[in-house]
């Protein structure tokens, strides 16, 4: 049996694995993210950093790696430009793959503090990927206080979302200390000798079977609208009005206090169980999420308070998965919603209600995915245009926050045992990302915070400590 896409069986890793990410091409969404970074602030690595009970055995973790990249070929391919960008960015197996540059072993400063961890991991965020190799790298970091470790993984957002990683996590990552001695993985592919010219080639000679493609399927909708005209004016009315509130920004301004933007980044974490975090939201007619929201959004109220700039609202994103069971594993499969947060409610519960109401809402729009139906055309604007405009955008954005499920089961590398899955998303000009994920009962909420605009971030951390305390009580 198989949990969260976690395979049971050598035979079934091999089975999942051959499903997670086999599209040669990038879609037009993963094009737009990959060539965004054309602007130093919209990086975006998304890293997870698991806090080990102990030191794993060093050849035994390179022998996982090895295995993983194996497994899951993405993780030797690196990405090929087409001529002149006139196509889609496609996934090359590497010629050039070296494994041990792209898992590194690092000691930590002495004592090995959680803060000295949590320093270098946001250190390694922030430096960019070497474009030319695959993107992603592991980074194994000994000397963490009580003889533990801690053990990094940042990987290209183009490669997956967050659900997509945690799908990831499973395959790769063991149920029990023990090594595996049967556990097997096809042998490393050839790389291939395939250039710009090569790759617009490529796209060149299936063009004309896609067009086609795209041509029945304009016939088949023109089809349906003259057999039900009045029913196809009204769904494209309500699209229409669906399309004006998703692209509407929020109706509120960002916070003078959090206004400085940077390249820097800042990394800490809090956490909470998971069944305390669920009693609270379903103790104010709300989810996990709305709970973890509502913590996030008390603590941006206490922060300004605390330095003498109260606000009633700020803009905010949440990602909507569009994920379905028929999915296959990996890539990119969400959408982006805002809204005008409220912050000033001092009432955990009116705030649990207002978030609850608004992610109820934003899943049932038709035009929820206008950045995805849009990016075929946006994917071919020139990079530096498209990236001035979104930076823009997320520039007037003070939080956005993601919650990804997560693994509810103890998980090991090789032979070391995971304390703490601790999330960081990449901060894609906005002023904070939070980022919730379940781990065996245990919910941790990563913070990454521009440098620039939370200028104390010692203090914004126990406001959103206290946020979240505010939250829970409501459980008891």
């Amino acid at each position: 049996m198989t949990t969260m896409g976690v395979p049971a069986t050598n035979e079934e890793a091999w089975a999942l694995a051959s499903s997670w990410s086999t599209e040669r091409e990038m879609t037009p969404f993963e094009a737009l993210i990959w060539r965004m970074e054309v602007d130093a602030r919209l990086r975006s690595p998304m890293t997870i950093l698991d806090l080990l009970d102990e030191v794993p055995d060093w050849e035994r973790l390179r022998a996982a790696h090895d295995w993983g990249s194996r497994l899951i070929p993405r993780f030797r391919q690196r990405v090929q430009e087409p001529l002149l960008g006139l196509g889609s960015p496609a996934w090359i197996d590497d010629r050039d793959f070296d494994l041990d540059y792209h898992l590194q072993r690092v000691a930590l400063p002495a004592p090995g503090t959680r803060r000295q961890l949590l320093d270098l991991a946001q250190t390694e965020a922030m430096t960019p990927f070497d474009r030319a190799r695959p993107p992603w790298r592991a980074v194994l970091y000994e000397g963490f206080e009580g003889d533990r470790a801690g053990y990094l993984l940042k990987i290209h957002h183009s490669m997956t979302d967050g659900q997509g990683g945690v799908q990831l996590v499973g395959l790769l990552h063991s149920r029990k200390r023990e090594p595996s001695p049967d556990k097997s993985a096809p042998p490393p592919r050839p790389g291939e000798d395939t250039g710009p010219v090569r790759v617009l080639a490529e796209q060149a000679l299936h063009a004309p079977a896609a067009a086609a493609r795209g041509i029945r399927d304009l016939l088949g909708r023109t089809a349906s609208v003259a057999l039900r005209p009045w029913e196809s004016a009204q769904a494209a009315a309500g699209f229409a009005g669906s399309l004006e509130r998703v692209l509407t920004p929020p109706p509120t301004d960002p916070s003078p206090l959090l206004a400085a933007r940077s390249l820097s980044w800042h990394f800490d974490a809090l956490e909470v169980q998971l069944a305390d975090l669920k009693r609270a939201g379903k103790a104010a007619g709300g989810s996990l999420n709305d709970a973890y929201v509502a913590a996030v959004l008390g603590g941006f109220r206490l922060y300004h308070d605390e330095l003498g700039s109260p606000i009633d609202a700020i803009p905010m994103a949440m990602p909507i998965s569009l994920r379905s069971g028929d999915h296959p594993m990996g890539g990119n499969r969400f959408a982006g919603a805002r809204f005008a947060a409220p912050v000033g409610a001092p009432d955990p519960v009116e705030r649990i209600r207002l978030v609850h109401e608004f992610v109820l809402h934003a899943r049932d729009e038709p035009a929820i995915d206008a950045l995805g139906f849009a990016a075929p055309v946006l994917y071919r604007v020139p990079p530096p245009l498209f990236a001035r405009w979104y930076a823009g955008q997320t520039a007037k954005l003070d939080l956005q926050a993601s919650n990804v499920a997560g693994l509810p089961w103890d998980a090991y590398i090789a032979g070391a045992k995971i304390e703490r899955m601790l999330p960081f998303g990449p901060v894609p000009g906005c002023a904070v990302m939070a980022t919730l994920l379940s781990y065996a009962g245990t919910c941790s909420i990563g913070i990454s915070c521009d440098a620039a605009a939370v200028t104390d971030p010692d203090l914004f951390m126990a406001c959103l400590r206290r946020g979240l305390d505010e939250v829970l009580a409501l459980a008891a």
